[in-house]
């Protein structure tokens, strides 16, 4: 019914203006609760009018009503992606509990995307917190363990946890691997630990195959854009990519799209 899709993307928008207040005071050590929100030039609290998600952002004319400073097109950037992010989790999953799951780890992957992007910091708490949440919540990750809430099978939930415990070797394994040799080789730090610890909490939540596959993803995607960034604007082989952004992406399409590229790839043998 299309309510409920809109329903969804509601819930998301809302989320996602939460997310971004995480984005911008985490980093800075600042409370995600406390004080209200306000504008970061002349302090301005911003009213229940002033904070509707994307709809706010354009009524008042990218500009701060008190002020006339400018509003980041990040805000209604985040709110909008985590809008579809979550429409997708739920044309995916419907409201299986696989739904439940990967919002949480979603709204995570979103924060660390532009935390890195413009921080190039990756914090302990959303890495290893996911870590920790994504590992307990393993079970539900499947909808056929946990179908209707209905009895438990014992062996599919130790093999659950059994796969998230590989995926986190998985993960955080071979990037420590990656950036250990890099560091031999080249005499220079190639990958921060924040890296290995996102890729320690991706692999918490999808398990060893798709944590390979979001490894595979997101060097692609870094391989490209880096090599976009060395070639074409001359920024240098040692400019600083937000390799944990390029995971974190590759992370979503791992989750919504992974199984089914599998399926896929494994067809043609």
């Amino acid at each position: 019914m299309y309510w409920i899709d809109g329903y969804v993307i509601l819930i998301g928008l809302m989320v996602g203006s939460f997310l971004n207040v995480c984005i911008y005071r985490v980093p800075r050590g600042r409370s995600v609760v406390q004080p209200r929100s306000a504008c970061p030039h002349c302090n301005h609290p911003i009213s229940v009018l002033e904070n509707i998600p994307v709809l706010s952002y354009l009524l008042l004319g990218r500009k701060c009503r008190q002020c006339g400073a400018g509003i980041s097109w990040v805000y209604p950037l985040v709110e909008a992606f985590t809008g579809v992010l979550f429409y997708l989790l739920y044309l995916t999953y419907g409201f299986q509990t696989p739904f439940w799951v990967n919002i949480v780890f979603f709204s995570i992957l979103v924060i660390l995307i532009f935390i890195d992007l413009f921080e190039r910091l990756l914090p302990d708490v959303f890495t290893l917190g996911g870590l920790a949440f994504g590992f307990v919540m393993a079970p539900f990750q499947s909808g056929e363990f946990f179908p209707d809430l209905g009895p438990i099978s014992l062996s599919a939930v130790l093999l659950s946890y059994v796969d998230s415990f590989l995926g986190v070797l998985m993960g955080a394994g071979f990037l420590w691997l990656v950036a250990e040799m890099y560091l031999r080789l080249k005499k220079v730090e190639g990958m921060g630990f924040g890296d290995i610890k996102m890729m320690a909490m991706v692999g918490a939540f999808l398990g060893w195959q798709l944590t390979w596959m979001t490894i595979l993803l997101g060097s692609l995607m870094g391989a490209l854009v880096g090599s976009f960034y060395i070639y074409v604007l001359g920024k240098g082989a040692k400019y600083k990519l937000p390799f944990g952004s390029f995971l974190a992406v590759g992370a979503m399409i791992s989750t919504l799209w992974g199984e089914s590229l599998i399926t896929a790839y494994l067809s043609q043998f």
